[in-house]
């Protein structure tokens, strides 16, 4: 069978790269032919960080970094398919979730900004172009936010077992699939976000690898009941966040000053374990079978902590169900692609809160 090729580029909310997958979508069930990572500069990332914030000719700085993106996304694609031996004309579509810097659904601002020069990027690759997945939901009345929870249906949802899927990159996000109900997914609050902003700060590293630096420290239970006191924690599906919210600021409006950085480290640790297992028992009461993926996978620490939150549950990576955890994001939006090209509503009106199902992405044809 002649292979439907779709390549999928994600960059998150952690700031740490670009992600990009090649899938064929020419079988019964997709599969994923060939993968590729490179890495921002720290530059690069300064520049993003600065744009979630207020400042000086925000309009031109903007510009400025979505053509430059624009060239890294196509340089990564080149990398992908050199790698693959796949031609660029042998690939339907792109994928490109783009790089968000404003994510504001509530309804008093109502948009949501991924940087990326679509226009360019077809122009770079001669590959038809798919982005802005986001804004046509929050149109329609949704949080725009998460997009993947469909995907996670597509590809994990099993006739047998009721599962949770936890996506954990600067924020995470769980999709409930249960056997006989529709599919619920929100965000559930900061995954690596908080965790990566403080250890860089404190320990001049990018993240805390593998948790080791907050296992040095202790819980401060008094910081963690303040933060667990946030309104966001406590509201129901749908909702969605970002760094607008879960900021380092946001953080330290919490802190005294006289708290040991790595206890610091520890309690937000301890936070973002507590707050995907009180929303799994909450929101995904009948889930025995829980995956993660995304960045925090890697975190052992993390990952400990929250088995150790759900006892009565089964707790692994995507790896066992086929997808590395590395590469579930990316992968979705090779889908998501496909879904836009075929003209397919594919959000879900249960998670995103839109007032129906819509199809997704802004089509620019090579």
């Amino acid at each position: 069978m002649k292979p439907v090729y779709y390549i999928g580029i994600m960059s998150g909310t952690s700031l740490d790269g670009i992600d990009v997958v090649l899938a064929d979508f020419s079988g019964p069930a997709p599969a994923l032919h060939q993968t590729f990572f490179t890495p921002y500069d720290e530059t690069l990332r300064a520049q993003l960080l600065a744009l979630h914030q207020p400042g000086e000719d925000e309009l031109n700085r903007s510009a400025l970094l979505s053509n430059q993106l624009s060239h890294l996304y196509a340089g990564a694609v080149k990398s992908l398919l050199w790698q693959s031996n796949v031609a660029f004309d042998q690939v339907v579509a792109i994928g490109c979730h783009g790089q968000t810097v404003r994510h504001c659904p509530e309804a008093e601002k109502n948009y949501t900004i991924q940087l990326v020069n679509a226009a360019l990027l077809a122009e770079l690759t001669q590959i038809t172009v798919v982005a802005d997945f986001r804004s046509r939901d929050i149109a329609a009345g949704g949080q725009g936010a998460p997009l993947v929870p469909a995907f996670h249906q597509a590809i994990f949802k099993s006739a047998y077992a009721s599962r949770a899927i936890v996506n954990i990159g600067g924020i995470a996000n769980i999709t409930s699939l249960q056997s006989d109900q529709p599919v619920i997914g929100f965000d559930c609050g900061p995954g690596n976000l908080l965790l990566d902003a403080w250890c860089l700060r404190h320990t001049g590293q990018a993240y805390d690898k593998n948790g080791d630096w907050a296992a040095r420290g202790k819980v401060i239970p008094e910081l963690l009941e303040k933060l667990l006191a946030s309104q966001f924690f406590s509201l129901s599906p749908p909702k969605s966040t970002g760094r607008d919210f879960f900021n380092i600021e946001w953080l330290e409006g919490y802190l005294s000053g006289g708290e040991a950085a790595v206890d610091v480290q520890a309690t937000l640790l301890q936070l973002t374990a507590i707050t995907i297992a009180d929303s799994i028992h909450r929101d995904c009461q009948t889930a025995k079978e829980v995956y993660i993926c995304g960045g925090g996978a890697h975190n052992k620490l993390l990952i400990e902590r929250i088995r150790e939150a759900l006892p009565d549950r089964k707790v692994s990576l995507t790896d066992e169900l086929g997808v590395a955890a590395d590469w579930v994001e990316a992968y979705a939006f090779a889908w998501l692609a496909q879904q836009a090209i075929l003209a397919m509503p594919i959000n879900l009106s249960a998670v995103t809160g839109a007032k129906g199902e819509r199809i997704l992405g802004a089509i620019y044809p090579a």
